[in-house]
């Protein structure tokens, strides 16, 4: 008989390194950050509020490794060595707080905004909403030497790991979609060749980074959302190309993690991907948890490590909240002047107003 996962208890990566718990912060765009990339004592003050809740792991937002990669306006970045210590004042203050410093990385691709990204976005093919152009060869070398530098600055700052995006649309998964990759290069055509960049990348920043620094990457592993294109049984394939290729946690974001698999829908996501990955590979998984007990019947469902978005916007002391079985967290619509009590500063705030039903009308 299995034994049954305990939120509290302390979790193994795959390399070895422990996390305090099974509760970890998502990875949140909140745009807080300076024009430059660099950290603002805003964004950090609301990551550390939520170190300070009792939360495992503190992931970053999605950090652009490369200027032409960047998702939106004050962004934080892991493009330049002038990023660096405002990187390490993060690692720091979480590790003060008794967390570990998770540091998500990415390229938009041809999600990448214009406004600020310096230039004509690039995808696997010319077109999209921002009139990408097909990334050459040189473009691609160059994405996979960005996210090494990524890691590398990560490791140097003292982050704990990275987490590689490689979901929701953004470049890696532009090149894994059978929709959104139309090449007939080494980089399109069969699924191997859709998932060289990835796996390029995985390799690049395995070989440049100590083993005891978390590696892991997220994906899509159906479609959904702005992840169109992506097949069930081809990111199972990934799973286990990702895993031979050296990472230590695996986070699969399925938005609804209640929901059954679509292609088999008498299935869950995570129980078909549990079979074909080590045991010894954490799994990550977010997506409508809010109380306690969706968080257990998650773990119950396969998930190792439970992340919590909305949840934790709310409630930046979920994890110790929770230990009161009586205690419920505020959910949704909320309002600003809650947002405001719980670290978010204005721009934030702002963000979340297109989140349809986020706030009290």
């Amino acid at each position: 008989m299995t034994q049954k996962k305990d939120l509290f208890e302390p979790f193994r990566f795959r390399n070895g390194v422990w996390a305090p718990n099974r509760l970890t912060l998502a990875a949140l765009t909140n745009s807080q950050s300076h024009a430059d990339g660099t950290l603002s004592n805003e964004e950090l003050h609301w990551l550390n509020l939520r170190a300070e809740g009792g939360f495992g792991i503190i992931t970053s937002c999605a950090a652009h490794v490369s200027k032409l990669g960047q998702g939106w306006p004050g962004a934080l970045g892991v493009s330049d060595d002038a990023q660096l210590p405002g990187l390490t004042r993060f690692a720091q203050e979480i590790h003060q707080r008794k967390s570990l410093a998770l540091m998500q990385i990415f390229h938009g691709g041809l999600r990448a905004d214009q406004t600020v990204c310096g230039g004509q976005p690039i995808s696997a093919n010319d077109g999209g909403p921002t009139g990408a152009r097909a990334a050459t060869e040189q473009d691609l070398e160059q994405v996979i030497e960005d996210f090494a530098q990524a890691a590398v600055r990560a490791h140097a700052a003292k982050m704990d790991g990275i987490e590689i995006h490689g979901a929701h649309g953004y470049l890696f998964t532009q090149f894994l979609s059978t929709t959104e990759n139309h090449r007939t290069d080494q980089w399109g055509g069969s699924y191997e060749n859709r998932a060289r960049l990835l796996r390029r990348t995985m390799q690049a920043v395995r070989a440049r980074v100590p083993k005891d620094f978390v590696v892991g990457v997220r994906i899509s592993p159906e479609d959904g959302g702005n992840a169109r294109g992506i097949d069930l049984d081809e990111s199972l394939q990934l799973a286990k190309w990702l895993t031979d290729d050296g990472i230590d946690f695996l986070h699969m974001s399925l938005w609804d993690a209640f929901k059954p698999s679509i292609k088999r829908p008498a299935e869950h996501p995570l129980d078909i991907f549990k079979r074909v990955i080590p045991a010894d590979l954490p799994i990550f998984t977010a997506g409508h948890i809010w109380d306690r007990n969706d968080a257990q019947k998650v773990l119950d469902l396969g998930a190792d490590v439970i992340a919590l978005g909305r949840s934790a916007i709310l409630n930046p002391n979920w994890p110790k909240d929770i230990v009161d079985l009586a205690w419920q967290p505020k959910r949704l619509p909320t309002t600003p002047e809650h947002l405001s009590s719980v670290g978010l500063q204005p721009v934030f705030i702002n963000r979340l107003r297109v989140r349809p039903g986020f706030f009290v009308e």
